[in-house]
């Protein structure tokens, strides 16, 4: 899963919502260094990823992209997952999607000096830009593609996915449906599992 769905994921906890998006920056046991509920986030991250890559419905979007992309499947898929997150951002939340994003971004400035330099660098222009609402328009989404196809020289021509997202667009929506409730379900029980690991208390 990409930002979005990963921030949403967190419990509505303002520090595990940190660990979950900069769990990424992390590598291995380095998380310990953190607070304890960033911790949980960031040990939730590599589950959720874990849960996710493994998925026979996340396969399915992933095949339909593998012919043309091979390897960045996946991440494609994480990214179109995040559209359909922010479309149908009101079957999941009742805080309006403007309002939540708004909210974390005032959380990334809050847990600044905590953040990982590479995150430190992109933060300002993924608030300038609004990165996170962007993704509720196919336009947006393209323009996120365009920058990850930069970002491997050409190599991924991930720019390309738009067309497999508009010509199967009903069907990776299915598949998203289907497998956020899913996913939805497994983090609400590793979350607690976790806290009970890390904190032996709830957060």
């Amino acid at each position: 899963m990409n930002f979005l769905a990963h921030i949403y994921l967190s419990n509505n906890n303002n520090k595990v919502a940190i660990g979950n998006f900069i769990s990424d920056s992390i590598r291995g046991k380095n998380y310990k260094k953190y607070p304890k509920a960033i911790q949980v986030g960031i040990l939730l991250h590599r589950h959720i990823d874990t849960y996710t890559d493994a998925h026979q419905t996340v396969r399915l979007s992933t095949k339909r992209l593998h012919e043309n992309y091979g390897h960045y499947s996946g991440v494609i898929v994480d990214i179109l997952y995040d559209h359909f997150l922010a479309k149908n951002w009101n079957n999941y939340s009742e805080i309006p999607l403007e309002v939540f994003i708004d909210d974390f971004y005032d959380n990334l400035e809050a847990h600044f000096d905590i953040l990982p330099k590479r995150i430190q660098q992109f933060m300002p222009y993924m608030i300038s830009d609004n990165w996170l609402l962007s993704y509720r328009s196919i336009e947006g989404i393209q323009k996120v593609l365009e920058g990850m196809n930069r970002r491997t020289k050409n190599r991924s021509q991930m720019n390309l996915a738009i067309n497999e997202l508009q010509e199967f667009y009903n069907e990776f929506e299915a598949e998203f449906t289907l497998f956020f409730e899913d996913l939805r379900n497994f983090t609400t029980k590793k979350h607690k599992d976790l806290v009970k690991t890390i904190f032996e208390k709830t957060i």
